[in-house]
């Protein structure tokens, strides 16, 4: 995608603008019916129509316009925001919503979608209870509203006057000063526009990309100053604009027309011509010709000319911004090098150890000190709060809700928690389908639910945190819970259990990640509950997550997904086998224990050990991983825990801690259990990142299996 920088802006800060546009709408929905609310989404919607002027997408300014009209009737109090009107808001944010994407790929708008966007435009025709202001301003007559000096009376159409400045990088920022006044003739008539230089250098030293221009604008029409400010969004910081209202006063107009006399323009004939002013309105008074003021700026223009000074009457440029915008690409990029830079900062390390030069040793530990502090700075830069993905199910909840005719409340918790961008990218859909299955089957009609004594309004709650070196994201429902009986007997229909199988409710529940799998006796074209609910299991697994499903009859269900902070790089704790390598994120390593003689021969028959009182289940990697290596006099037991499950890890050496880069494993290695990628160690080896919620989960199954209890006993 090829875009011109300013046209990648508008349509970067269009999709913003049309999150807020559609949080604000749903804000409606929730009864919160404040005026900032509307204020906001006329913001939006007035930005949007804006700066699509800017670039020539009429399709956006004639469609916008009109939501704007209809917004502009709601916050003046004409226009009532009822449920009926959000709805149609809503579909009119969407349709805004795909202009602006046929603006990215300029795309032809098919038959079908003006055909829509018409149809709306005739549903908003029914809320404008006065004349359309582009209407009005299309109409007037050119009699224009005289200024407030003591004499005169309105005519038709209001006079604006505008002064415009432009910087001098207005052109390097890929900005064309005419195109702002061009846009201006769409807010109503230009009736003259006069261009000037400001403080026009020598001829050998012009700058060809230096813009020297302004431009003395008179316009009339039944606009707003908001409204021609918002024409200059897009400079508002690299320009001096000055807008002067209806009923200005002669004195305003005056000191405007001498200060505008220091870059030799007289503007006395042309407003005495367009009889906004009478020649005698412009004759300075005494005060005037003792001590020229501006009155609205406050400054003294008796200067000389070419003085820096002189231009002191700039507005205040506003603080630098706080955020500023970076391409993925770039950020990804950092990230790459910075996984090079812990590996070469890693052999460094290693050989400063092998050299036992006392003065290289401290060195290499300061590098690595540093290295370790600008990996967790870059990796800074892609988290991102999960709140923007619970954002948009606002949206989902409600339209979903409406079309399955039940009464939904969503509850949001824990949006400021941080996740890598990737992660919060990819967990969109998974989460999306989670939601769907819980209105579509989870939830019950209202009449079920006032049946059960429960309230008529569904809870649907979505929720995050961190927890041990982890993101735990929830999806829970107040509806009727998983059918236990049902699952069972579909599970033994399709030969997925034994007739006489007895299973814990937490192995039950994962039947419903099964392929195909559903107990719905009719599949709604919205969700199955366990319908695609493979394809999101097996989608978190390849974010290195698991999922978990809480269930009670009658009380509801809680589906926990829990995710690693990131994809790219970990503190990692290596451990060896042999002469192979392994590496175990760290955050999941609880305690290291020796593994002694006594020990080993308690364990003998039996995969597990007595730790402090508890059964502590293990796995013995040399078996595991099938390693011939003859195993060494010491062995450890690497203590390892994932939510509520705990496990141990049989190795031989512990290695210590590590910064590890993470390195995907190819197609072939895809499926191997208990591996989840690889990295590079410092001495160029390869080590294995061992996946160990498949550890835990291989560990607590050899645990409970029926020899093992018998052993047990």
């Amino acid at each position: 995608m090829s875009l011109d920088p300013a046209l990648e802006t508008y349509v970067v800060e269009s999709q913003d603008l049309l999150e807020q546009m559609e949080q604000g709408l749903l804000a409606y929905t929730e009864g919160n019916e404040d005026s900032e609310t509307i204020n906001a989404i006329f913001r939006a919607a007035h930005t949007i129509k804006g700066s699509a002027g800017l670039f020539g997408l009429d399709d956006i300014v004639a469609f916008t316009h009109k939501v704007e009209s209809v917004l502009d009737q709601v916050r003046d109090g004409d226009t009532p925001m009822d449920q009926p009107l959000v709805g149609i808001l809503l579909h009119c944010r969407d349709h805004m919503s795909r202009l602006v994407d046929a603006a990215i790929g300029n795309q032809s708008l098919s038959a079908e979608f003006r055909a829509a966007g018409e149809e709306l435009q005739t549903r908003l025709n029914g809320y404008l209870k006065r004349p359309d202001p582009a209407t009005a301003s299309t109409a007037a007559t050119g009699n224009i509203t005289r200024v407030d000096s003591g004499h005169g009376s309105p005519g038709n159409s209001a006079y604006w006057h505008i002064s415009i400045q432009f910087g001098t990088d207005v052109f390097r920022n890929g900005m064309d000063p005419l195109s702002f006044i061009r846009y201006l003739a769409k807010l109503g008539t230009l009736v003259f526009v006069r261009s000037y230089f400001v403080e026009l250098p020598a001829v050998e030293e012009l700058d060809p990309e230096s813009c020297y221009l302004g431009f003395e604008v008179g316009l009339t029409g039944a606009t707003t100053e908001a409204d021609i400010k918002g024409a200059f969004e897009f400079v508002r910081d690299d320009c001096q604009l000055n807008v002067i209202s209806p009923g200005a006063s002669a004195e305003q107009y005056r000191s405007h027309v001498q200060r505008i006399a220091q870059h030799d323009l007289d503007l006395s004939a042309t407003l005495a011509n367009q009889g906004v002013l009478d020649q005698n309105d412009l004759q300075p008074s005494p005060q005037d010709l003792k001590d020229p003021i501006d009155l609205q700026e406050g400054k003294n223009f008796a200067e000389p000319k070419g003085r820096s000074e002189s231009r002191e009457h700039k507005e205040q440029k506003p603080q630098e911004a706080r955020f500023i915008r970076l391409d993925a690409e770039k950020v990804d990029s950092l990230i790459n090098l910075v996984g090079e830079l812990v590996i070469a900062g890693a052999g460094i390390c290693m050989a400063s150890k092998r050299s036992g030069d006392a003065d290289l040793n401290e060195a290499s530990s300061t590098l690595a000190t540093l290295v370790e502090a600008v990996r967790d700075s870059a990796l800074q830069l892609r988290m991102v709060a999960i709140g923007s993905t619970f954002n948009r199910f606002q949206r989902v909840v409600h339209d979903v809700a409406a079309e399955l005719g039940k009464e939904i409340n969503l509850s949001v918790s824990g949006a400021d928690t941080e996740l890598d961008k990737t992660m919060v990218e990819r967990i969109a859909d998974p989460l999306t389908h989670l939601v769907r299955n819980a209105m579509d089957h989870g939830i019950e009609s209202t009449e079920l639910r006032l049946s059960r004594g429960k309230p008529a309004a569904g809870s649907l709650k979505l929720n995050a945190f961190h927890d041990a070196g982890s993101v735990v994201i929830e999806v829970a429902d107040d509806g009727g819970g998983l059918n236990r009986e049902r699952i069972l007997a579909k599970a033994r229909e399709r030969g997925l259990i034994s007739q006489d199988q007895t299973l814990t409710d937490k192995e039950v529940w994962n039947i419903i990640f099964e392929p195909g799998f559903s107990t719905a006796d009719k599949i709604s074209n919205l969700s199955g509950r366990g319908v695609g609910m493979d394809v999101v299991k097996r989608s978190i697994n390849d974010l290195r997550g698991t999922v978990e499903v809480e269930s009670q009859a009658e009380v509801g269900t809680t589906i926990r997904i829990r995710l690693p902070l990131t994809l790219a790089i970990i503190d990692g704790f290596m451990v060896g086998v042999g002469s192979s390598v392994f590496v175990v994120p760290l955050d999941m390593v609880e305690e290291c224990i020796e593994l002694t003689e006594s020990a080993r021969a308690e364990t003998r028959g039996h995969d597990y050990i007595n730790l402090r009182g508890k059964v502590l289940p293990f796995i013995v990697a040399r078996e595991m991983f099938n390693i011939s290596a003859a195993a060494g006099r010491r062995q450890n037991i690497l203590v390892l825990r994932n939510a509520d499950q705990r496990a141990g890890l049989v190795v031989d050496d512990l290695m210590g801690e590590a910064q590890t880069v993470i390195k995907p494993l190819g197609k072939l290695f895809r499926d191997v259990k208990g591996i989840c990628g690889s990295t590079i160690l410092g001495d160029g080896r390869v080590a294995l990142i061992l996946d160990v919620p498949s550890l835990l989960e291989r560990a607590q199954h050899n645990a409970s299996a029926p020899h093992r209890l018998k052993t047990a006993a």
